[in-house]
């Protein structure tokens, strides 16, 4: 693993100090929600599916200071990082994990299927590689509609072993889509860890085969990641073609928020937990005089109080009435006319 950058080695390139704020503070809330969303799902309080994003906060957090609101992302079952990046609602995001009415798609999605349309956050899937070809799709969309917006998709590094992956890849590559693939690779697909499903383990050069502008970034170095994906997502929406950007993490949990995890190297799981995002890039702050502990302290206090608000919202949201059952699950109209 490299390592984050040192103070005498501060470069945030375009981002103010507003911006790495904001970045500390997704990446708390991130940290935060996931903790506590496990917490009630051992607790039997939470009957749900919950896969933890811990290791991916500052991924996440420059994925979300790279996007613009026009941006579109697809993302995976392990959502809730993105989703929060993507400026979704807290409250909506727990009541839709919850299966409350006041979700984001009305308790019908849970945790693997959320879904807010408003803050261009337009799906999570629950199959490995499903979100590629949608993202492909919604980056033809939006090149034949001439919109100026970036398409992201998220995947982890499982994904890039499925044949949907190719398919988006060869595809996104052969049309110049305006579509950045972010691939979240934690190193661990599942139970099984990449050197033993992957012949080649070097995601960026699998990706270069396609023809696209590749890059590779430490996702533990969340200002670097940040540069690299505004670069890309700017490359999108200036015409130039499909990125794919591996962002070299390490889950710090089971693979799920109930899942056992002794199966992980003790040595790079302590490696990776020195790292853990949130408080390295406090830290990072701090050191570079960047922003002051006050500072740091009000936002952390902020997220305590944003995440306690959100689960008594949802604790307390109605459940979605029977009558609305298959609301939203047939289309109601003919979107293309029959020939």
């Amino acid at each position: 693993m490299t390592q984050s950058p040192t103070t005498e080695q501060v470069d945030v390139g375009n981002l103010s100090t507003d911006d790495l704020r904001e970045m500390y503070k997704t990446m708390r809330l991130i940290t935060v929600t996931g903790e506590r969303a496990v917490v009630e799902v051992k607790a039997g309080r939470l009957k749900s599916a919950f896969y933890p994003v811990r290791g991916l906060e500052g991924s996440c957090a420059a994925l979300g200071s790279a996007m613009q609101p026009n941006d579109q992302i697809v993302s995976t079952y392990r959502s809730l990082g993105d989703a929060l990046a993507k400026r979704s609602s807290l409250r909506r995001i727990i009541a839709e994990i919850y299966g409350k009415a006041e979700g984001t798609s009305k308790g019908k999605g849970g945790a693997m299927h959320l879904h807010d349309q408003e803050a261009g956050f337009i799906t999570s899937t629950g199959v490995v590689g499903a979100g590629l070809p949608i993202a492909v799709g919604l980056a033809l969309a939006a090149s034949i509609r001439d919109e100026n917006r970036a398409v992201v998709a998220t995947f982890g590094d499982g994904s890039t072993s499925i044949g949907a992956w190719h398919e988006a890849m060869n595809l996104a590559g052969l049309w110049k889509l305006p579509v950045v693939f972010v691939c979240q690779n934690n190193q661990w697909a599942e139970h099984t860890p990449i050197s033993e499903y992957a012949a080649v383990t070097d995601l960026e050069s699998r990706a270069q085969a396609y023809g696209m502008n590749t890059a590779k970034v430490d996702g533990f170095d969340p200002v670097r990641t940040a540069q690299v994906l505004s670069a890309a997502t700017a490359r999108a929406r200036g015409g130039e073609g499909p990125s794919f950007v591996e962002v070299v993490t390490y889950r710090l949990t089971g693979h799920s928020g109930s899942s056992d995890y002794s199966y992980m190297p003790k040595d790079q799981l302590a490696a990776a937990t020195e790292r853990d995002p949130a408080p390295a890039f406090r830290k990072w702050l701090l050191d570079a005089e960047i922003v002051d502990e006050a500072a740091l302290d009000e936002i952390d206090q902020q997220v305590a109080a944003e995440v306690d608000d959100a689960f008594e919202f949802a604790q307390n949201a109605p459940q979605p009435n029977a009558s609305e059952r298959y609301t939203d699950v047939f289309a109601d109209e003919r979107l293309v006319p029959k020939s």
